[in-house]
């Protein structure tokens, strides 16, 4: 576990870069190996606007990166923060506890407050208008969005008290387990709920992206299941009657334009319909 948090303390950019991609392309061949859906479109035509926003997500978080790491190693110099107040323990019950936690303050409770605050909803909803969610889907995010995730992630680092290389072993198994659970690919069923126990699976995952309420605030987790379960936000649904998109933005081609996505946060709140 030294070992491993040693690497990511100093993970070069290039090895970053490595695992967007080697995830990336391994789902991508998986999804086509086996589909959840056999939905009909141009996969390459739909991936463009979701890999514009995944550049953009990459390019926010490069430049903003110097923030991260002079957080990390001010905690570490003045022992503040959660992990520096817990009594000493394993060095990978440590590890365990810090992934645990940066996936609350970082994912879950971003991901709650977005949608529970209109200004954020206009700003998430580019993540939720696509109707073809894929692997790709992934870091379809509005850069304002990416601004917002970095600030909450700087924010879990300060009171989290993260060394840099938990911070950066969270973020690279965030990126790969976001990629897996928006993946268009059909897990044996047992296994998947069997997975959701610890893991945000595929099937869980899909029920967030349903079109419309009570479904679409639900299972905000992004790699551990355990915040949904343990807050109440978690629900199931039969896969196969998942509807992709949001209600309040159901022009596809739209959902399909670079431009068009980049205006989406500034047009008029619109309220989702909750389905009976």
């Amino acid at each position: 576990m030294e070992a491993i948090l040693n690497y990511f303390e100093s993970i070069p950019s290039l090895h970053r870069s490595l695992i967007l991609v080697c995830g990336l392309t391994f789902f991508w061949l998986l999804e086509g190996s086996f589909p959840l859906f056999k939905m009909k479109y141009y996969k390459w035509k739909h991936a463009l606007p979701n890999l514009f926003f995944t550049a953009t997500t990459i390019a926010i978080n490069f430049v903003l990166a110097f923030l991260l790491l002079n957080s990390s190693d001010w905690v570490m110099a003045n022992g503040f923060g959660i992990l520096n107040w817990l009594p000493e323990m394993p060095l990978w019950s440590y590890a365990i506890a810090g992934l645990l936690l940066m996936d609350f303050f970082g994912a879950y409770v971003p991901h709650y407050i977005e949608h529970r605050v209109k200004p954020l909803w206009m700003i998430h909803l580019v993540h939720h208008s696509d109707q073809k969610v894929d692997t790709t889907t992934a870091n379809r995010h509005h850069p304002l969005e990416s601004v917002v995730r970095f600030v909450f992630t700087l924010i879990g680092v300060l009171i989290i008290g993260a060394p840099m290389g938990i911070v950066m072993l969270y973020q690279s198994m965030s990126l790969v387990a976001t990629q897996f659970n928006h993946a268009n690919i059909s897990l044996p069923k047992k296994l998947d709920k069997w997975l959701s126990y610890v893991i945000v699976s595929p099937d869980m995952h899909k029920v967030h992206h349903h079109f419309v309420l009570p479904y679409t605030d639900s299972n905000y987790g992004n790699i551990f299941s355990i915040w949904d379960r343990l807050f109440g936000t978690f629900m199931t649904m039969d896969r196969e009657k998942v509807v992709y998109g949001v209600d309040v933005f159901p022009d596809e081609k739209a959902n399909e334009q670079i431009a068009a996505l980049l205006a989406q946060p500034f047009q008029p709140y619109q309220k989702p319909t909750r389905q009976p």
